[in-house]
C-alpha cells in the first residue's frame, strides 16, 4: 500500500536528475546490477590466523582495488556475479575483522575516544554493543526522499553528536534502552521487508557509525540484492570510510553546519567542517550520494549558504541536495535563542533562491 501514500516514488527512478546522478543505485533496484556488498562477498580473502593488523589493512587495500576492478567489469556487462566463486573467506569477512580491531581502541568516528569497546568500555556515544545490533525500531519508512522510499529504515541507538535540537533525542541520547537483535535475525527481517516492497536498507540512528561492526556482520548475512544506504552525520574516521567502501551503494549525508563554531555550539563537536567536507569528498569517490541540509533559523548566512556553496564548488554534478525546511524546536532547542523558533518563509525562500543561483541539483 506504500505506493498509495507516496505515488510519486513510483516514477522517481525515471526522473532525469536521479538517473544521471544515481545511475548505479537505480540499476540495483531495477535488478540490472548487484549491490556492492554482494560483490565484496565474492572477493577472495586468503585468511591467515597469525595476520597482524598492519598486514590485514595492506590486504584490505589490495582486495579493495580488486573489488573496484571487478565492479567495473560487472557494470560494463563484461562479467556477471554468478561467474564469481563464493569463497570461504571474503573481503567482507576481512572488513568485519578490521572493524573488531578498531573497536579495541575505538576510532570509528573522529572523536577517537580510544576506549576498548570489545571489553565493554564506553566512549562518548555510549554504544557498548559489538556483537548484536541495538536498535530503537525498524520498518518501511515513507518519509524519505522520493527516490529512496519505500525505505527499510533501521534506527540504531546512540550518537557521537549531542545536537541540542535533535528530533530523535530519545534514541541518540539514550532516553530509550533499545532492542538487542542478532545479525542473523536482522538479516531475515531485511529479507522480509524486501518482500514487502522496501527499495533499500537505510542504516540510521542516532548514528550508524558507532554500530559499524554489527552492521557489517548483518550485511554479510543478507541474501537479497538490495542497495545499502549509509544515513549519517559524516563524522566518520578515514578507517571507517575505508570499511564502508565496497559496502555502501548510496551515502545519505546530514550536512548540518557551514563552520566549526556553530557545530561546537549546537552539537558539541570539534573540527566539524574539515571532517565533514573530507568525508563528502571520499564518499563521492566510493559511491553515489544524496546530501541533506536542514535549515536552522538564524543560520542561513553562517551555515546554509556556506554548505550549499561548498557543494556547488566541489560536487555540484555528483549529488542530489535536499534542502530541508521542516525544522521545529525539539529537545533543548528552547534553551538556545538562535534556534528557538521554526524557519521562516523568508529564510526558506532565500535558501532556495541561493540554490538556484548555484545551479544545484536540489529538491525541497
Amino acid at each position: 500500500m506504500w505506493n498509495l501514500a507516496k505515488f510519486d516514488s513510483i516514477e522517481s527512478l525515471k526522473v532525469p536528475m536521479v538517473k544521471r546522478i544515481l545511475p548505479r543505485y537505480v540499476k540495483i533496484i531495477t535488478k540490472d546490477l548487484p549491490a556492492k556488498f554482494q560483490i565484496s562477498k565474492r572477493i577472495v580473502f586468503d585468511f591467515e590466523s597469525n595476520m597482524t593488523t598492519k598486514k590485514m589493512w595492506e590486504e584490505h587495500d589490495r582486495l579493495l582495488e580488486k573489488l573496484h576492478q571487478t565492479q567495473l567489469m560487472i557494470d560494463k556487462d563484461k562479467l556477471s556475479l554468478d561467474e564469481l566463486e563464493v569463497p570461504r573467506f571474503s573481503l567482507l569477512d576481512l572488513k568485519i575483522m578490521l572493524g573488531k580491531e578498531i573497536l579495541k581502541s575505538c576510532e570509528l568516528c573522529e572523536r577517537r575516544c580510544r576506549v576498548n569497546r570489545i571489553s565493554g568500555e564506553m566512549g562518548e556515544c555510549k554504544v557498548t554493543q559489538t556483537k548484536n545490533s541495538l536498535i530503537s525500531s525498524e520498518g518501511i519508512h515513507l518519509g524519505e526522499e522520493a527516490h529512496i522510499i519505500p525505505s527499510h529504515t533501521i534506527f540504531f541507538m546512540g550518537c557521537n553528536f549531542h545536537c541540542q535540537f535533535c528530533q530523535n533525542f530519545t534514541i541518540s541520547q539514550w532516553y530509550e534502552s533499545g532492542t538487542n537483535v542478532h545479525p542473523k535475525i536482522l538479516a531475515e527481517v531485511i529479507k522480509g521487508r524486501k518482500r514487502e516492497g522496501a527499495r533499500n536498507v537505510n542504516w540510521v540512528g542516532g548514528e550508524p557509525t558507532p554500530n559499524l561492526l554489527p552492521i557489517l556482520k548483518t550485511i554479510k548475512l543478507i541474501e537479497v540484492n538490495t542497495p545499502q544506504i549509509w544515513n549519517s552525520n559524516f563524522y566518520m574516521s578515514p578507517k571507517t570510510m575505508k570499511l564502508l567502501d565496497g559496502v555502501v551503494d548510496m551515502y545519505l549525508s546530514d550536512f548540518k553546519y557551514g563552520n566549526n563554531e556553530c557545530a561546537k555550539h549546537l552539537s558539541k563537536i570539534d573540527n566539524y567542517f574539515e571532517i565533514c567536507t573530507r568525508n563528502h569528498t571520499l564518499a563521492t569517490e566510493q559511491a553515489e550520494i544524496t546530501i541533506r541540509h536542514l535549515m536552522l533559523p538564524n543560520h542561513i548566512e553562517c551555515c546554509t549558504k556556506p554548505v550549499l556553496k561548498w557543494i556547488a564548488k566541489n560536487m555540484r554534478t555528483k549529488a542530489i541536495v535536499n534542502i530541508m525546511d521542516q525544522y521545529r524546536p525539539a529537545y533543548k532547542a528552547k534553551e538556545h535563542m538562535d534556534i528557538s523558533r521554526a524557519v521562516s518563509e523568508a529564510e526558506i525562500e532565500e535558501a532556495i533562491n541561493y540554490a538556484k543561483k548555484l545551479k544545484l541539483n536540489y529538491v525541497s
